[in-house]
């Protein structure tokens, strides 16, 4: 193998581990933002847990953030605005790099 393929390899390497810390990044974000949605609901322990699976499954079925957006959009219509929901959303997810990422977040 010669020196270009091997730092080929590394960088590829490199982008999947990125991406997968990316993906727990968003998920643990979903999971935050969901606790955080059935706290304003008035939702039990037991309920939030089921509220923040629901939420991480939602997100599975379309690419990117918005499906996750406009289920808390609806559900929190009377409590939080979309706005409110977006900054809590990308707060959530610093919280959440910091937390996968560690210092290089």
């Amino acid at each position: 193998m010669t020196t270009f393929d091997e730092r080929e390899s590394a960088f590829e390497n490199k982008f999947a581990h990125e991406a997968e810390l990316e993906f727990l990044s968003e998920s643990l974000r979903n999971k935050q933002i969901a606790y955080w949605a059935a706290e304003k609901l008035g939702m039990s322990t037991a309920e939030a847990a089921l509220y923040a699976k629901d939420l991480i499954k939602a997100d599975f079925s379309e690419p990117g953030p918005e499906v996750v957006v406009r289920k808390l959009v609806a559900d929190l219509k009377d409590v939080a605005d979309e706005a409110t929901i977006r900054a809590k959303m990308e707060e959530s997810l610093e919280v959440a790099r910091k937390k996968v990422f560690g210092d290089e977040a």
